[in-house]
């Protein structure tokens, strides 16, 4: 995978920011998915919405950004970010199939 380097802010010293083309059916899965563990553990805020979230942990893949510019652009720390990512993945990989399981 290739990792990106190079700062986000431009010539002129302005962030830059982009779309990102996203079919709504994963982002609002995933929405879902943390609303549930949300509420199953009791949270009772985040320092954005869920929807939010999975907007960002789906930008970290996807496009290739680093945590630290998602969080910069969404005043919040890079740690947050890099947290919702671990536990995003957690969450998904206890609902797929084990592999033996799947090859069957």
């Amino acid at each position: 995978m290739k990792k990106n380097n190079h700062a986000v802010e431009g010539p002129d010293g302005l962030v830059r920011t982009a779309r990102l083309p996203l079919s709504s059916g994963p982002l609002n899965y995933l929405a879902d998915l943390m609303r549930g563990h949300l509420k199953k553990i009791g949270s009772r805020w985040r320092a954005l919405p869920a929807g939010k979230i999975a907007g960002l942990v789906l930008a970290v893949p996807r496009c290739d950004q680093r945590p630290g510019d998602l969080a910069g652009g969404n005043q919040i720390h890079r740690t947050t970010v890099t947290g919702w990512v671990r536990e995003v993945v957690g969450l998904l990989a206890a609902r797929a199939p084990r592999l033996d399981r799947a090859l069957k």
